[in-house]
């Protein structure tokens, strides 16, 4: 059995420069949720280089476009190159890094998006931490509350306890998750992972694989 890698450091090759210091010292990656508030708040009194005020509250980079009926609730912070697609729904306590893309009708709330992350159609996307290059397919969603209100545990081969009553889905950098999927809460997905369309996900799964359901998942060759 294949030991499991939900470090930040197993999960994310690296991390934006201007967000390093939020992850230094930060052994599991939902570490950062209680902290995002906090380091927004310091990011937007000394912002960082390349970065502009938009308005009270909102940093974006270079070439980052919002279109006219996006709604953007301070604190956020966009990277260069980021795009806000029409009706996006952004609820605060978010940060991306460079080439992110938040689409059509997608909503977000203290989350963390590394460079070039893709939430382009109907996403949820909640008290979560998603890696580089990861995409969430349309109508994918990061459930972010347990039925029954209690702390979130992540389930590994180990248990994971995140001292959280929220907390949604933590995506290694390149993980994939198809179309309708849904990340129950604690779900940490590996780098180069693929989550197949419509699959109820939860536990963590491990890098290179391919989820076919819970009960069939594979090594990726």
């Amino acid at each position: 059995m294949r030991p499991d890698k939900v470090k930040t450091k197993e999960l994310f090759e690296s991390v934006p420069t201007f967000l390093e210091p939020l992850f230094a010292e930060k052994e599991y990656p939902w570490q950062v949720l209680g902290e995002i508030g906090t380091y927004m708040e310091s990011l937007l009194e000394n912002p960082p280089a390349g970065f502009t005020l938009l308005r009270d509250g909102i940093l974006v980079g270079e070439g980052v476009t919002i279109h006219e009926s996006a709604t953007i609730l301070p604190p956020a912070i966009f990277g260069a190159g980021t795009e806000i697609r029409p009706n996006a729904y952004v609820r605060g306590n978010v940060i991306t890094g460079e080439g992110c893309v938040i689409g059509n009708a997608s909503e977000l709330k203290n989350a963390v998006l590394l460079h070039k992350v893709q939430v382009p159609h109907y996403n949820y996307v909640g008290d979560s931490v998603l890696g580089n290059f990861s995409h969430m397919g349309a109508g994918a969603v990061c459930s972010n509350l347990k039925a029954d209100g209690k702390e979130v545990i992540i389930h590994g081969i180990e248990d994971y306890p995140t001292g959280r009553r929220k907390v949604g889905a933590i995506l290694g950098d390149h993980a994939d998750i198809g179309c309708g999927a849904v990340l129950n809460p604690g779900t940490v997905v590996g780098k180069h992972t693929s989550v197949y369309p419509l699959t109820a996900v939860r536990g963590v799964i491990q890098e290179h694989s391919i989820v076919k359901s819970m009960e069939q998942i594979a090594e990726k060759k």
